[in-house]
């Protein structure tokens, strides 16, 4: 075996669709002494976090927690706890993440019924109705609200507004908005989200934020058939998260992990929701005056356009490999591929949480300004 040493990360730059950058005391908060996952004060550590995200969430849901795991599972779990076999699922897709909530309905044997839109695009409230109409036998409306792959912000006050209209349940993947555009669970009484540490706020990967309705909880308890996935079972991890009681056993949480999201809450908190989500738009502003003026456009229409991810398109004749691979290497800065329909067609520039700042904004039309003429005179 050849000689190994301690792994030495590069100081990165992360302007990509996640992870973005780490805050520094999210990063202290982590290297604290790591004490029980049943320690009477890592209990009040965990009540103190629920609180946070529900401030977060703009919700009272009592089931409210992080689950232990990425984005990937927070979803998984929405999924697992309301879907049974045979039930209809109306899913929007209009990106990557869309055809992610799919899947998830096939594998716990529900039916999924599509609507899809193109991507760049907002889900269509028009398209939604008329699949509502056509199959009276849906009982969960399943849709992202910021598509990471195509930084398109659908209206999910309007979506879940025609969900409810129809008897239906909703699951919502705020994933990428969370902390970053305005996300009101209970004002637009969203029944099941999910969302992920390393976007907005600034937390490394790892958890995932879900929140339940009652209504969601109602239908949990009515289920015929047990939860497919044991890990995400909530009438499991309700034992060890719920509020005032005896902690029940269930898995060795992330404790660190955990201290880690406690502060990034607590910081977003000490901002004010309104100042982030104003600071998010702000900077997504001057970043469409930098990339416009030096001939880059974006994919996503204005009034669809999601200020924290931000899809642009690759000048044509441009190798997209080569311009992230300068910026990398040359810059120290990520930013990030397009995936399926739009891999090779788009960057996805995040200006998310940390990496929310006027620096990095001007650091990034610079940075790629100098990399496109490179690559440009290389090729003449």
């Amino acid at each position: 075996m050849k000689e190994l040493h301690s792994f030495a990360p590069p100081t990165r730059i992360l302007m990509g669709p996640g992870p973005s950058d780490v805050s520094p005391r999210v990063l202290a908060a982590m290297a604290q002494p790591t004490i029980g996952h049943l320690d009477p004060a890592f209990v009040r550590m965990m009540d103190e976090l629920k609180d946070l995200l529900r401030a977060t969430y703009r919700t009272e849901n009592s089931m409210t927690l992080p689950i232990s795991g990425p984005g990937s599972i927070g979803m998984e779990t929405c999924f697992a706890n309301l879907i049974e076999p045979g039930d209809t699922v109306v899913v929007c897709q209009n990106g990557v993440f869309g055809g992610r909530m799919k899947e998830n309905v096939v594998r716990m044997g529900g039916v999924p019924v599509m609507v899809e839109n193109e991507w760049g695009r907002a889900v269509s409230a028009e398209d939604l109705e008329a699949a509502l109409i056509e199959h009276p036998e849906a009982s969960v409306v399943a849709f992202v609200h910021a598509e990471t792959s195509t930084g398109a912000l659908s209206d999910a006050a309007t979506l879940a507004g025609l969900a409810r209209s129809h008897g239906c349940l909703t699951i919502m993947d705020a994933v990428t908005s969370l902390g970053g555009v305005p996300v009101e669970i209970d004002g637009w009484e969203i029944d099941a989200v999910y969302s992920g540490t390393q976007k907005c706020l600034s937390v490394p990967p790892g958890l995932s934020p879900v929140s339940f309705s009652e209504k969601a909880m109602d239908r949990l308890r009515a289920r015929k058939t047990p939860v497919q996935s044991w890990f995400g079972d909530l009438s499991l991890l309700d034992g060890y998260w719920a509020a005032g009681a005896k902690r029940s056993y269930h898995h060795t949480a992330p404790v660190n992990a955990l201290y880690g999201l406690h502060e990034g809450l607590l910081a977003l908190q000490e901002e004010g929701l309104e100042a982030a989500w104003a600071r998010h738009r702000e900077n997504h502003e001057a970043l469409r005056v930098g990339l416009e003026g030096i001939g880059i456009d974006f994919v996503v229409p204005v009034d669809e356009r999601l200020p924290q991810l931000n899809a642009v398109s690759i000048p044509e004749g441009v190798p997209d490999a080569d311009v992230r691979g300068l910026l990398l290497e040359e810059f120290n800065l990520e930013i990030g591929a397009g995936l399926g329909a739009l891999a090779g067609k788009v960057w996805r520039i995040g200006l998310m949480g940390t990496s929310s700042t006027a620096g990095h904004v001007e650091l990034c039309v610079k940075s790629l300004s100098a990399a496109l003429s490179r690559v440009s005179a290389a090729q003449a």
